[in-house]
């Protein structure tokens, strides 16, 4: 059993190890020449890398024996049965679910609270985040199972977005597009879009090239819209208030 949970492990360590040399060579020089940071810390950021490297490197592991098979097997066994709409709600669980437990997301959350100096709470900021990423994964589903083209939902809401960008507040503009950098991260990535994939392979006239890879496209779209629709609720509070 353990042998087959690390099996091709070696190349996804060499594939981190080149992933991160770059950071770790910047720091390295910028160590010698600017930083010159004492003993002690420098100790504790080395540990931190190693730590870093070590994570990554077993997150990988776990994608290609664990998440990638299990979301490909749920999404065509959920899309073979007869109601195969319960692939919607379920898109959407999951959808919040992952963005809850997105690394990436929550280091964006922590680090506006921190510049906002609280003016912006990070569990509205992550509940809306994942409000966003739930309904985009339900709307893939939904356009998987109807077969309706993806240009439907990216035009208008590209368009929504670019309303929005103006009657927001200023703040939240460069939150909203980085949010959808953020949320399409590795959680999201790699079940949910095997799950749209797996879903895509069983079904009558879809193709998963087309109708299963989709998914990306909304998950970054829905995060900004949300984000911008909260700064545009901020912009009407601070109005009222003023």
């Amino acid at each position: 059993m353990i042998p087959m949970l690390f099996k091709g492990f070696p190349g996804v360590l060499r594939e981190v190890f080149w992933a991160l040399f770059p950071v770790v060579a910047v720091f390295a020089v910028s160590q010698v020449i600017m930083l010159k940071l004492p003993k002690r810390q420098l100790k504790k950021i080395v540990r931190g890398m190693l730590l870093v490297f070590l994570g990554v490197a077993l997150f990988l592991q776990g994608v290609h024996v664990g998440f990638l098979p299990a979301g490909d097997l749920l999404g065509k066994t959920l899309g073979s049965i007869k109601h195969n709409w319960i692939l919607v709600p379920l898109g959407f669980l999951l959808g919040f679910a992952a963005v809850l437990a997105e690394p990436a997301v929550l280091v964006l959350s922590n680090q506006v609270e921190e510049i906002s100096g609280g003016h912006i709470n990070k569990k509205i900021l992550l509940y809306a985040l994942a409000i966003g990423v739930a309904l985009s994964v339900a709307l893939s589903m939904a356009r998987v199972l109807l077969g309706i083209s993806l240009w439907y939902f990216l035009i208008p809401g590209y368009i929504l977005v670019i309303g929005l960008a103006f009657l927001s507040d200023p703040a939240f503009v460069g939150i909203a597009f980085d949010s959808g950098g953020a949320a399409t991260g590795p959680m999201t990535v790699t079940f949910i879009l095997a799950l749209t994939v797996g879903a895509a392979k069983v079904l009558e006239n879809r193709n998963p090239l087309l109708d299963g890879f989709g998914m990306i496209a909304l998950v970054a779209l829905t995060p900004i819209l949300a984000i911008l629709s909260l700064g545009f609720l901020y912009s009407r509070k601070e109005r009222n208030n003023g």
